[in-house]
């Protein structure tokens, strides 16, 4: 499966071991190591080199946008609902490490655990064959996101901001109401109070669920 992804990639790794390390889940890594031989620490590089390599693309193909609108089209880029879907076209579900157990109850398939596998990737090729390596990677498989949107995109979270604050009524206030699941699958349930109405949302992280409440709570409106 490695050789397949490698291919994939189109990067033979120095290193295998690495590539071996992204596509580890902390559900399979070894707790007399203190998970180190997961791939939390690789997702945390790759997300910087990700951002790095959008930032530098967006200012390429969008000379004349301000930096406002490019921050708005580097939030989508990088965020898990483009991430996850793009892990997932490129096999990295069937190709992660859990543990049988965790591997029946869908665990491979969840978005945060594909968008956190391809950022693990992607820093595991930074530091095996560097920057240029991993941008190559990230120009292939993110071709497509970059041109969906003629115009900057706006979250949920933002155009509920500016409905409130046009009118005058405040920001909405985002509580973070429960979480349930295991400590490496979590659902957080959030609920947001903005002009006297509440609404609720799930995700997978704290953020999501917090997408997911505003788009409720705007979804409220238009009907």
């Amino acid at each position: 499966m490695t050789k397949t992804l490698q291919e994939r990639l189109g990067h033979r790794f120095k290193d295998p071991a690495l590539l071996e390390q992204a596509l580890t889940h902390r559900s399979a890594a070894d707790p007399r190591r203190r998970m180190l031989d997961s791939n939390e620490r690789l997702e945390f590089l790759g997300d910087r080199v990700l951002g790095l390599c959008i930032a530098e693309w967006l200012a390429e193909r969008f000379p004349q946008e301000r930096e406002g609108d490019l921050g708005k089209r580097l939030a989508t880029l990088c965020s898990q609902d483009i991430i996850a879907p793009i892990a997932d076209g490129m096999g990295l579900a069937a190709a992660l490490r859990v543990p049988p157990s965790e591997g029946r109850t869908g665990l491979r398939a969840r978005a945060t655990v594909l968008a956190d596998a391809l950022e693990a990737v992607l820093g595991a090729l930074y530091i095996d064959g560097g920057l240029a390596v991993a941008q190559a990677t990230v120009r292939r498989e993110w071709a497509a996101a970059i041109e969906v949107d003629a115009k900057p995109p706006v979250s949920a979270k933002n155009r509920l901001q500016e409905w409130t604050l046009g009118r005058g009524l405040g920001l909405p206030d985002y509580q973070h109401t429960s979480v349930a699941g295991p400590s490496h699958a979590p659902v957080f349930v959030v609920t947001v109070l903005a002009a006297g109405r509440a609404a609720e949302g799930m995700g997978e992280s704290k953020r999501a669920a917090e997408q997911s409440a505003a788009e409720a709570w705007l979804a409220g409106i238009k009907e």
